[in-house]
């Protein structure tokens, strides 16, 4: 069976309690093949476009940033040339085959690197939004397979069972300090809001992170900003998820959580959940997420 009837997902946007405007973006999906039948002696008109059955999904969210409203033109350019290079460059719709996965890798790596352009070409017309930059955690599902490519501090979780484990990594100056050992874990840090890997303007070295997990029916994968994840801990975020509720109410849950809280940013959440009435409760969470080295 192919990915549509697998994945019931949904995505929700909120500007928070304290910020003016939303530099926040996300998008979903469904990658399939369409064939537009120009002219034909079947029952079909013409210029009938035909569609096939579901090739994959696409889960995205940027958090953009930068003054002058240049945080929110960064997010939609980064997420605007993510569904340019799905439709125009990348093989997104043949099925994968295994001794293909390195070539779909440097794909999505390609995938934000075009985002990068963009912002550069803005930047060259505009030079004084330079300081323009954003966030972009995307996630590829052909089941059922999930692939992950993601910079900056939005985050990937997967919920299995009851456990959520992060499948990205917050790629902030405060998460080198604790690799390092020079700040705890949990330890409050004004470096957590600095990043040292976004998609930005201004020509930085831009190294994605990509992962992969083997998604099984009953997980739940979750997209989110960071406005969602300074406010609520890892395990606020999990009892939501638990509760089996579908998708469209995980993310009001979790939005209205996060605005209780404070809602000090822009909240953004993106929620897949697999077919759950399958769910087998013996799952375990294990070896979820396959990571490699950033691709450059």
């Amino acid at each position: 069976m192919g990915l549509a009837g697998r994945l019931d997902a949904f995505g929700l946007s909120d500007r928070g309690r304290v910020r003016d405007v939303n530099e926040d973006q996300f998008l979903i999906a469904d990658l399939q093949k369409s064939m537009m039948i120009e002219q034909t002696s079947l029952s079909h008109e013409d210029r009938t476009r035909l569609f096939g059955r579901s090739q994959g999904q696409l889960l995205v969210v940027a958090d953009g940033m930068g003054g002058l409203g240049a945080g929110d033109k960064a997010s939609r350019i980064a997420v605007s040339s993510v569904i340019r290079y799905a439709l125009n460059t990348m093989d997104w719709f043949f099925r994968l085959a295994q001794e293909r996965t390195d070539d779909l890798k440097e794909e999505l790596v390609e995938a934000l690197n075009a985002c990068q352009r963009g912002l550069d070409v803005v930047v060259d017309e505009h030079p004084e939004q330079v300081d323009m930059g954003t966030t972009l955690t995307m996630a590829y599902l052909i089941w059922p397979r999930m692939y992950v490519v993601h910079t900056g501090d939005s985050r990937c979780y997967l919920w299995r069972d009851g456990e959520l484990a992060q499948l990205t990594r917050d790629h902030t100056v405060a998460e080198q300090l604790k690799d390092k050992g020079i700040l705890g874990p949990g330890e409050p840090s004004r470096w957590r809001n600095v990043l040292y890997n976004f998609i930005g303007a201004g020509g930085a070295k831009l190294a994605p992170e990509v992962s992969r997990a083997e998604l099984q029916q009953g997980d739940v994968v979750l997209l989110c900003t960071d406005g969602l994840t300074r406010h609520l801990k890892d395990g606020a975020i999990a009892d939501i998820l638990r509760a089996g509720l579908s998708s469209v109410e995980s993310c009001h849950r979790l939005v209205d959580a996060a605005n209780k809280a404070g809602g000090r940013d822009n909240i953004t959440v993106v929620v897949g959940r697999t077919d759950i009435s399958q769910a087998s409760s013996s799952m375990v969470l294990k070896a979820i997420a396959e990571k490699t080295e950033p691709v450059r």
